[in-house]
């Protein structure tokens, strides 16, 4: 049987693609993105990230393989530590305070994409939850590296969002996604057709879901009922 994770990335070669072409981060591996854009992504991939390393830890819990249990025990210390010292790290750079931080709402988008996450690790099986939580990784690692690429080729001009691209181009975040890429196929291979069929459908919907944080991001998305409030 061919792997899982092979399949689940050529059925969203696609949405991978428009993910690399998405105007957030074409200006991003530019490092045109408007300062106001990016610290407004900040502020909600920090709150998602509470959620993913949630699902996480539930994911650790469940985990058949105790070789798998600090790997994802370890992604979500790192989620919801390492990544949030990242996030700091601009929001100092910004001057921007946690008064401020708390002017910008939760989008609609953030708080579909943790609730969607939280809702799989409560309602599904380990083998949907390692799916849904891969392209977190994998999306993240295959945008960074593409923009160092990109950056490389543009003649490595200095990039003020450089420490993010480093973040998830590194040789330890890859070495993460390779480790939940294993977790997620041997999962797969234990599993029945009716599980796998579950488990690409979450994947492709936490795709779906990693284009839509960036657009949300890129758009400044708001409530669209805000005014009836």
């Amino acid at each position: 049987m061919t792997e899982f994770c092979n399949q689940a990335w050529q059925h969203t070669v696609k949405l991978q693609q428009a993910v690399l072409e998405h105007p957030f981060n074409k200006e991003l591996a530019d490092g045109s993105l408007s300062r106001e854009r990016f610290q407004f992504y900040l502020a909600q991939d920090a709150r998602y990230l509470v959620g993913f390393g949630r699902a996480l830890a539930v994911a650790a819990t469940r985990s058949p393989d105790p070789g798998d249990l600090p790997f994802f025990a370890g992604a979500a210390r790192e989620a919801v530590v390492v990544e949030r010292e990242l996030h700091e790290s601009y929001f100092r750079r910004f001057g921007l305070t946690q008064e401020g931080l708390d002017t910008i709402e939760t989008s609609p988008t953030c708080l579909a994409y943790t609730s969607y996450l939280l809702a799989v690790a409560q309602t599904e099986g380990y083998a949907e939850l390692t799916a849904a939580l891969l392209p977190c990784f994998w999306v993240y690692h295959h945008v960074g590296t593409d923009i160092l690429r990109r950056h490389a080729e543009g003649g490595g001009a200095e990039n003020p969002y450089q420490a993010w691209i480093d973040t998830y181009a590194d040789d330890e975040f890859a070495e993460a996604v390779d480790n939940c890429k294993s977790a997620v196929d041997s999962a797969a291979a234990a599993a029945d057709d009716a599980t796998r069929a579950r488990m690409l459908a979450h994947f492709v919907r936490a795709c779906e879901y990693e284009w839509m944080f960036w657009d949300s991001a890129y758009r400044l998305e708001e409530w669209p009922t805000a005014h009836l409030r």
